[in-house]
């Protein structure tokens, strides 16, 4: 350990955590534990949200778009001094890695809970922190960081690079402001879209190319330094298995990373943040190619969503240890004392409709309930509103054991278990993810999910009833208007009664009968099939199908039901009872309609432009993602809907085509 004598301490008492969601309510759990009081901030959207009625004090700091009322600065150091806090934890995103953050709250006299605004500055910047590992002589990916930001510039690097090519947004990270482009003819359009979502994310544009590397494993290494001159690293993150370039399953250790090779990354790791006197948190990234061979591209200076599986398997809270090392402690432990024991791997819980291109989805979470036997980091509870301002993580769900297969097993399980009601999740999806035999043998890379995607995204027909069919009997036993369910003999049958409702937008409609030994009939017509309900209640049936007996979770609310089988849920739609609906339009019209609630970033036309089928008409931003909306068919742009900036709401149209005429039938 280095000497602490000339090292100036900054104890403080109370924390501001500069963010929202389950990253505040970890920090404030830490926090609370050591003794530290907490003060929240929020937005008008985050009012009544859980971080909010946590804290020890909550301030508001609210704006027009809630998603840029945790960018506000100066709303947050005034915050901090109404309420007397003297340290603010920036968590994840957000302001975390903003160098001017970190230098405002120092000018104010807060302690700020992470590196200084000059390391932030070094290495935040992807371009600078690239420059500074190649003249430390760390292996780094071929590519163009200069300041030439202009059209031309790019297109001609990204041709000396050679495609394929990463666009990646200098600032911040998440995935956010980075494309994978195939060719040049593609080019132009994907680093426009980089960089309007790079400033929308980071309010700044630039961006650097990469060449990018072929079926790699994302590896990162966790790093800690204090101010007396220490540094250690506590292993590494296996973070391959994305989506977007945006991290799905993370687990530590890596089944990629030997010992010799865990060595050699984190000594590097070390050295990087030694040479910059790195304090706080960090996290270095790279590439592992198929041969062996690592490549860095960035360095994380903030706290990781992912960190709970390197917090498994060290047995530290990092959080505790950054708040010891923001006020001037040494560092506890040397590199010797870290251990590593067991396996852990965590999962992102996102509201986001796999089948539909990952749609972002918003709304009310009408029940949660996570697993009693997992770490399950959130901020949700039953009745909350989930808003289209912010990312569509919603949870983490993790799981560790003694071995890889075992925290794997455990974490397909508790998914199974989760109860998430309301709004549509990518559940299904992370359950398929973890049982696929690619990633279960630990050979998952960063094009698994692409390679895969068709395995991924099927739905398994389930074992004993059809969705469509206990959706039927649910409906029926649960309706309001029907005689309570009792177990044993009725007196008499009943007429068939034709329950009608949708899943997934395809309407149904199934007979269901009580017979005269308690039984049910579903079916009709000479195809009824018998089904015993061995318990009841308001949200639990214990069916009994041909011998097999299946225990549901299910959530009825008025005209909606949610069912929860193996890690899927039903969504149902009964229309029994409503009137015939018109088809909802699928664009056949003309007519675009806006996918999810969101804001429109780009308007690509004008009125009286001429749009073939396919071509990009509007850009919409939801939960930091950009999502273009196409022309449904080939015509003339007869009407706008939107502006660029403005908010809109699911189904609303934003733009009309008034289509080619069809050519006559020939006769």
């Amino acid at each position: 350990m280095s000497g602490t004598s000339a090292v100036k301490a900054t104890p403080f008492h109370k924390i501001l955590v500069a963010n929202r969601g389950e990253i505040a309510l970890r920090v404030m759990r830490t926090a609370r534990r050591l003794g530290f009081a907490t003060v929240a901030v929020y937005s008008d959207a985050d009012a009544d949200a859980p971080h909010v009625r946590a804290a020890d004090q909550a301030v508001r700091i609210g704006e027009p778009l809630p998603a840029q009322s945790y960018l506000r600065i100066d709303a947050i150091i005034a915050a901090a001094r109404a309420t007397g806090a003297d340290a603010v934890h920036p968590g994840y995103g957000f302001l975390a890695e903003n160098e001017d953050f970190a230098a405002a709250c120092r000018e104010a006299g807060l302690v700020f809970i992470g590196p200084s605004a000059e390391a932030i500055a070094a290495m935040g910047n992807k371009a600078g922190a690239k420059a500074i590992m190649m003249k430390a002589g760390v292996p780094c990916v071929p590519g163009y960081q200069g300041e030439d930001q202009s059209d031309a510039t790019m297109a001609a690097e990204a041709a000396r690079i050679g495609f394929p090519v990463m666009i990646k947004a200098v600032a911040g990270g998440g995935g956010r402001g980075m494309r994978l482009v195939a060719d040049a003819a593609s080019f132009p359009d994907h680093l426009r879209s980089a960089r309007s979502e790079a400033q929308s994310a980071f309010g700044d544009p630039t961006v650097i190319l990469e060449r990018a590397i072929v079926d790699p494993r994302h590896i990162e290494i966790q790093v800690f330094g204090d101010r007396h001159g220490n540094a250690i690293h506590l292993g590494e993150r296996d973070c391959s298995v994305q989506r977007r370039h945006q991290k799905v399953i993370e687990e530590a250790p890596s089944p990629a990373v030997t010992p010799d090779l865990r060595a050699r990354m984190g000594e590097i790791a070390v050295k990087a943040a030694k040479a910059i006197g790195y304090e706080g948190a960090g996290t270095l990234e790279f590439l592992l190619d198929p041969a062996g061979e690592f490549y860095f591209m960035e360095m994380n200076t903030r706290l990781q969503v992912e960190h709970p599986v390197t917090e498994a398997i060290t047995g530290l809270d990092l959080v505790e240890l950054q708040l010891r090392i923001a006020a001037g402690e040494p560092l506890a432990l040397a590199q010797h004392d870290v251990r590593f024991s067991g396996h852990a791997i965590e999962v992102r819980l996102c509201s986001e409709d796999a089948r539909r291109g990952f749609m972002p989805q918003s709304g009310c979470m009408v029940e949660w309930r996570p697993a009693d036997h997992l770490r399950v980091e959130h901020a949700l509870e039953s009745g909350i509103e989930i808003p289209p301002f912010y990312d569509s993580m919603i949870a983490k769900v993790i799981a560790d054991g003694e071995t890889r297969d075992e925290a794997r097993r455990r974490l397909v399980h508790g998914l199974e278990r989760t109860v998430a009601f309301g709004v549509t999740t990518n559940q299904e999806f992370l359950g398929a993810c973890l049982r696929h035999e690619v990633f279960a043998k630990g050979d998952a890379t960063t094009a698994f999910i692409a390679q895969h995607a068709d395995e991924l995204l099927a739905r398994p027909a389930p074992a004993g009833l059809s969705d469509e069919v206990l959706a039927a009997l649910l409906l029926y036993v649960s309706d309001p208007f029907a005689p309570p369910w009792r177990a044993g003999r009725s007196l008499a049958a009943t007429f068939p009664v034709a329950m009608r409702f949708a899943i997934d937008g395809a309407t149904s409609e199934v007979e269901i009968a009580r017979l005269r030994d308690g039984d049910y009939a579903a079916g009709g017509n000479g195809n009824s099939q018998r089904i015993g309900i061995d318990a009841l209640d308001a949200h639990v049936i214990r069916i009994r199908v041909d011998g097999l007996t299946e225990t549901v979770r299910y959530h009825r609310r008025d005209d909606r039901l949610f069912i929860l089988r193996a890690g899927a849920v039903v969504a149902v739609h009964d229309l029994t009872r409503a009137a015939p609906e018109r088809a909802a339009a699928d664009g056949g019209d003309g007519k675009i309609r806006a996918a999810m609630n969101g804001r429109v970033v780009a308007v690509l036309v004008k009125p009286g432009d001429r749009v073939e089928a396919g071509q990009p008409v509007v850009t919409l931003e939801a939960m930091k993602m950009e999502h273009v909306h196409a022309a449904p068919v080939s015509g003339i742009i007869a009407e706008l809907g939107v502006a660029e900036g403005e908010q809109v709401t699911t189904g609303r149209i934003v733009a009309a085509i008034e289509p080619d005429a069809k050519p006559a039938a020939a006769e």
